[in-house]
């Protein structure tokens, strides 16, 4: 197959937005920017469309996938029993890096929602994206746009590393400004649930659902067997080639862990204060507290963990609060669950 590449810089570029939302209508796969990551998108009420998305990126079908809407008022045409907080949450943080889990109406096949009677909903901020979904006039689910499990993708080059060849169109735009993908919390039950950290914050979160309640999911693996109502829960992800151990501690005590180890490890992926006493080959995600500064270079280093051929890398785990909490999430999974306690 051959992959068409569309220059969209902004909602202006007319054609090239055309070009992308006529692909969509006929059951085509298109790679569209997003504030968060790159999405794969495809018609949601198109389940051969959906199907192909699960064959592009190698993606288990039991994975629920995000529903993209261009605005507010199409929320009603794929959900029900939207409650109260629900609709707080989302004139608070929409359009953005926010997304609603709801019970589904009929019309989402359960290819999207990975089998479950739930959907995940967002309504991005990032203008291309809105303009393609407006112009398609459809609901587009759109999970990332990169071979499953591999590091997402922030930019068109990302996309065009693993995708190129497999789906009909990558929109080539801006890089995405946050990051990580969006933060994703349950409204289908009773507290609310967080099921994904992303760029909207606990704190933030907590500031209008004060009983939030964090799935055990988030920082740890979770158990066997057990069905997941969010992208990004259940399987490694995330992660390169390369083996990743993190590791949990002080700054002191991880350049003291690295230096006396350091012949069982390649590379290290550490913060600003860690570099003085660091003797292994590292790079770092910026200060120990700019965890929006972690988010934004995270899955672009861990790509380029394996441009560089790196086999065996230790990181460095974030600070839990913010948005180092997404930053956490990405980096365990990335490691399959295996961390060092210093």
């Amino acid at each position: 197959m051959k992959t068409l590449h569309l220059k969209v810089m902004n909602e202006k570029s007319v054609t090239e937005i055309e070009k992308a939302a006529e692909i969509l209508k006929n059951g085509g796969l298109v790679a569209i920017p997003t504030e968060t990551v790159y999405g794969l998108a495809a018609s949601a009420f198109n389940e051969k469309a959906v199907e192909n998305i699960f064959k592009a990126k190698g993606r288990p079908n039991d994975n629920p996938l995000i529903v993209h809407i261009a605005e507010i008022n199409e929320l009603e045409k794929i959900a029900k029993n939207i409650t109260p907080i629900a609709k707080k949450c989302m004139d608070a943080f929409w359009p953005g890096p926010f997304t609603a889990v709801l019970p589904k109406r009929d019309v989402i096949p359960s290819s999207v929602s990975g089998g479950l009677d739930t959907v995940a909903v967002r309504l991005p901020a990032n203008s291309v994206a809105r303009a393609i979904i407006k112009k398609s006039g459809l609901p587009l689910a759109a999970p990332s746009a990169n071979r499953s499990g591999s590091p997402s993708p922030s930019t068109a080059e990302h996309v065009i590393d693993d995708l190129d060849g497999r789906i009909d169109a990558i929109v080539i735009s801006e890089k995405c400004a946050v990051g990580v993908e969006s933060t994703v919390v349950s409204f289908a039950v009773n507290p609310p649930r967080l099921l994904r950290p992303g760029g909207i914050t606990v704190e933030q979160l907590k500031s209008l659902i004060p009983d939030l309640v964090i799935d055990p999911a988030v920082t740890a693996e979770p158990e066997k067997g057990v069905a997941v109502a969010s992208p990004g829960m259940k399987y490694k992800h995330y992660a390169p080639k390369a083996e990743v151990i993190m590791a949990v501690g002080s700054i002191n005590a991880f350049c003291e862990y690295c230096n006396i180890h350091k012949d069982d490890f390649d590379f290290a992926l550490c913060y600003d204060e860690d570099e003085v006493n660091l003797n292994l080959p590292h790079i770092s995600l910026g200060a120990n507290d700019n965890h929006e500064k972690q988010a934004e270079l995270l899955f672009q280093f861990l790509r380029d963990i394996d441009k560089k051929g790196y086999k065996r890398v230790i990181v460095h785990a974030p600070l839990k609060d913010g948005v180092g909490l997404a930053v956490y999430n990405r980096l365990i999974r990335a490691a399959g669950f295996k961390v060092v306690d210093l």
